[in-house]
């Protein structure tokens, strides 16, 4: 049996009925599109199609009013449809990735590890890999009005202007949570304007007693986002190491989730 020839696309032979005709000709008129990032004109088309251009036309025609192609000044380019296919399975693997990533570190650190964003002024906890053996901190308060008393939080307001900051401050007034918690706004914005951009952010039993967490910042383009852990607060001789660590691996778990 002759082995096809490399590239051949799968199909019937000519002269065979093709039920799947239309299908197969308006993926190639795509395929050709794409080959002409300036754009082509239907005669171009007809030429590289071996086609009709009577029959290019009509299909070029039938993709555009889908959205798949676009008429530019005579030249047919692709269309804005074809940036929306797979937008979904998308954020779905960067979702998987990004919790791959986060159990890999909980295991490397034996503690668990967040992933935090801030977003349209809210603060969010976009991912958590915990287990029995490091447990995540329970959240007797809600985190998006806690900031001011969590690392999380205050390395997120800390990626903040000015302006942000005290616009956050005044839609969530900080309250005490434990005998630790700084809740004066001033006391607050000065410690923010002296946290170091390199040095991770601390929070000792000041969100949860019995708890101390480290927080980095995992920043993308626009995106503010932050890396944390927590630990038991017998554990606190650890955090220092488990937050270089985190770190570290701030800039590659950003890699890793870009598709």
């Amino acid at each position: 049996m002759t082995a096809p020839s490399r590239g051949r696309r799968g199909g019937p032979a000519r002269g065979e009925r093709n039920p799947y005709g239309l299908l197969h000709r308006a993926l190639r008129l795509l395929e050709a599109v794409d080959r002409h990032p300036l754009g082509v004109d239907t005669a171009g088309l007809a030429r590289e199609l071996a086609l009709p251009a009577g029959t290019v036309q009509e299909l070029a025609e039938a993709l555009e009013c889908e959205g798949y192609l676009l008429l530019d000044e005579g030249a047919w380019v692709l269309g804005g449809a074809l940036t929306l296919l797979g937008q979904q399975n998308r954020e779905q693997l960067v979702r998987a990735r990004l919790h791959r990533r986060l159990a890999d570190l909980r295991d490397e650190l034996g503690a668990a590890v967040y992933f935090s964003r801030y977003h349209d002024g809210e603060l969010s906890v976009e991912a958590v890999a915990a287990s029995e053996a490091a447990p995540a901190v329970q959240e007797w308060a809600d985190f998006r009005s806690t900031a001011h008393a969590s690392a999380i939080g205050r390395c997120l307001l800390g990626q903040l202007d000015a302006d942000g900051r005290r616009d956050h401050l005044a839609r969530h007034r900080p309250a005490r949570l434990t005998v630790r918690t700084v809740t004066d706004v001033d006391r607050l914005l000065h410690r923010l304007d002296r946290q170091p951009a390199t040095v991770p952010v601390l929070d000792l039993e000041e969100y949860a007693l019995g708890t101390v967490c480290a927080a980095v910042p995992v920043t993308a383009g626009s995106t503010l986002g932050c890396l944390a852990t927590s630990l038991p607060v017998a554990d606190t001789h650890r955090l220092r190491a488990a937050a270089e660590l985190l770190a570290q691996r701030a800039a590659p778990l950003m890699l890793a989730m870009a598709v």
